[in-house]
């Protein structure tokens, strides 16, 4: 079981019943939503309260074009908010379909407008109860769209809702402490995007990758597998290099190799919490795609949900219960929905504070038959074996020792802010 010891959190979940329906339409992870949200209802958890949580659940706003714009092009959001053009019809009828990346693994589907303004709402909505004090953990499962750039989709993405919320939590600022002799203007608060998923966060981190040698407000941080001809293909997606002269400390990469187990992300959990304690974030965006656990079609790293130091459990209640920090939590990918579903119910127990055995069983609801052959909650590692070696492991350990020098180096007091 995952480490959820900490102190009071106050936690928001965002969902609406028109949000779960237009969510499951989307191609890639038909019905998941639905499955998530009906787990996690089934397991009794939004209604629980304690003397460790306080749970609001939040309808989300629909995004309005303004808030869509300020990121993605206004063509491309013109043309992704027109029902026509968006319909499954409409697949492959004209060059704009090829110049939005409105086709193959990103098709026009019936509702497309609506989740555009939906998920990207929702994942704001979260943001803006971050923001506003309203929570200390805000959990948006139907955002994470990690790969959507600023004027198409790509990868089963959309729309950029997890930038569109970095750019919202941007705006908040962080008291300054009122001790003497004198307190100092309030500064601008930091944001760590971190991101697990199997694949790179290829727009995330394009987005806020910077030339410029002052402090970044967003530091992003992926931790995903990366071969060639893996999805997507990326100069930012390798180890990072701090000898390198285009070297950037606040964009950063974790690539791990095929079979990566719970003991390999205990190792580089290391360099994580490094990175972390250098930069000191306000808030923490986390991105939890579920494709990189042991079960899933990818069938790439084989990562369990909660046995132990390591798995992916243990590692968001780090985050969600260890780190002084805001925390934004995510989804993502993840192919084998019941194991999304598990996964994220598992992960909105954690950031409560609330123990959910992994031996529990499914409780009975209309997707009961969905789970089996177990009916339990758990998602064990199989026995693919762990590529990553001692050696690999130990050359990203001295590498991300360099890296968080510079960050220090870079937030030493005198260095501009951007």
């Amino acid at each position: 079981m995952a480490d959820i010891r900490g102190p009071q959190k106050r936690v928001c979940y965002v969902v609406s019943n028109e949000l779960v329906k237009v969510s499951s339409l989307l191609p890639s992870n038909k019905n998941r939503s639905f499955l998530v949200h009906s787990l996690v209802k089934s397991f009794g958890i939004l209604g629980h309260i304690d003397e460790n949580a306080r749970l609001q659940v939040l309808r989300p706003l629909r995004a309005e074009q303004r808030d869509l714009l300020s990121y993605h092009t206004r063509d491309y959001i013109d043309f992704v908010l027109d029902s026509e053009k968006t319909s499954p019809l409409s697949e492959g009828s004209s060059l704009q379909h090829v110049e939005y990346g409105i086709e193959e693994d990103c098709p026009p589907f019936s509702g497309l407008p609506e989740y555009v303004r939906l998920v990207a709402g929702a994942s704001l909505t979260a943001a803006d109860a971050l923001r506003q004090d309203r929570a200390d953990i805000a959990i948006c499962w139907d955002g994470g769209r990690h790969h959507a750039q600023k004027s198409h989709a790509s990868g089963f993405c959309y729309v950029a809702d997890c930038i569109l919320s970095i750019l919202a939590l941007k705006r908040a600022s962080v008291p300054s402490p009122v001790s003497p002799p004198a307190p100092t203007p309030a500064r601008k608060s930091r944001i760590m995007y971190l991101d697990l998923d199997l694949h790179f966060s290829d727009a995330v981190s394009h987005a806020f990758s910077s030339t410029s040698r002052g402090t970044p407000q967003v530091l992003t941080l992926s931790l995903h597998h990366a071969a060639p001809g893996f999805f997507p293909a990326s100069p930012l997606s390798a180890l990072p290099n701090p000898s390198d002269t285009a070297f950037d400390p606040f964009t950063l990469s974790l690539p791990l190799a095929a079979g990566a187990a719970d003991a390999t992300f205990a190792r580089a959990w290391r360099s994580v919490e490094r990175v972390r304690d250098a930069f000191r974030p306000d808030v923490v965006v986390l991105q939890c795609g579920v494709d990189g656990l042991a079960g899933d079609p990818c069938a790439v790293w084989n990562w369990s949900l909660g046995a132990g130091a390591g798995s992916l459990g243990w590692c968001v209640g780090r985050v969600c219960r260890g780190w002084a920090c805001k925390v934004l939590l995510l989804g993502g990918g993840g192919y084998h929905s019941p194991n999304a579903a598990r996964a994220w119910t598992y992960l909105t127990a954690v950031a409560l504070g609330r123990g959910l055995a992994l031996d529990a069983d499914i409780p009975d609801h209309t997707a009961f038959p969905l789970y089996a052959p177990s009916f339990t909650l758990d998602v064990p590692a199989g026995n693919t074996p762990d590529k990553n070696t001692d050696r690999y492991l130990g050359e990203v350990e001295a590498c991300f020792e360099h890296v968080a020098e510079a960050i220090k180096d870079r937030m030493s007091p005198g260095v501009v802010e951007q």
